[in-house]
C-alpha cells in the first residue's frame, strides 16, 4: 500500500446534461476551475448506447486486453471516482459506475464513453496539499495513482 495525505478544498454541485460524455465533461471541468485533484459522486441516468470497460479478458495476464460493454438501453446509474492529474498535469477521471434496469445491472469504468440520458448530479469535493497524480505503468498499461 502506498498513501499521502491531503487536505479538503472546495465543493461543487454539478448537472451534467442529455448528451454529455461523463469523463469529458468532468475532465473539462475540473481543468476550468483548476481542480488538481477530486473525489466526486455522480448518479442519475445513462443512455442507451453508453460503453462501459467491464473488466480484463482473462485475469491475471499481461498485456491486460480490456472488455467493453455497450447498454441497449437507458439505465439508472450510480457512480463514485476520483480526479488526478497524468504526468503532463491534466486532469484525469476515474469512475466506476452501476447502472441498472429492470433487475440486471452493468458495473464498470466510464472511461469507454458514458452517455447522460436527461440529467446526472455530481458533487465534486477538491482534494488540496496532495501531489498524487496518475502514471503509466509499463507492465500493467494502466495509469495507477501515484499517492
Amino acid at each position: 500500500m502506498k498513501y499521502s495525505e491531503a487536505s479538503a478544498g472546495r465543493v461543487f454541485v454539478v448537472r451534467l446534461e442529455d448528451g454529455d460524455i461523463v469523463h469529458e465533461c468532468i475532465e473539462r471541468f475540473a481543468a476550468e476551475n483548476g481542480i488538481r485533484a477530486a473525489s466526486l459522486v455522480m448518479l442519475g441516468g445513462a443512455d442507451q448506447r453508453s460503453h462501459f470497460v467491464v473488466g480484463p479478458e482473462q485475469g491475471r495476464v499481461e498485456p491486460v486486453v480490456p472488455m467493453t460493454r455497450m447498454l441497449e438501453n437507458v439505465h439508472e446509474a450510480a457512480g463514485v471516482g476520483t480526479i488526478f492529474p497524468d504526468a503532463s498535469g491534466r486532469p484525469v477521471l476515474h469512475m466506476h459506475m452501476a447502472c441498472g434496469r429492470q433487475g440486471e445491472t452493468v458495473t464498470g469504468c466510464v472511461r469507454a464513453g458514458v452517455c447522460v440520458w436527461h440529467v446526472m448530479e455530481a458533487v465534486v469535493w477538491e482534494l488540496t496539499e496532495t501531489r498524487a497524480r496518475r502514471l503509466h505503468d509499463a507492465q500493467s498499461g494502466f495509469a495507477l495513482l501515484e499517492p
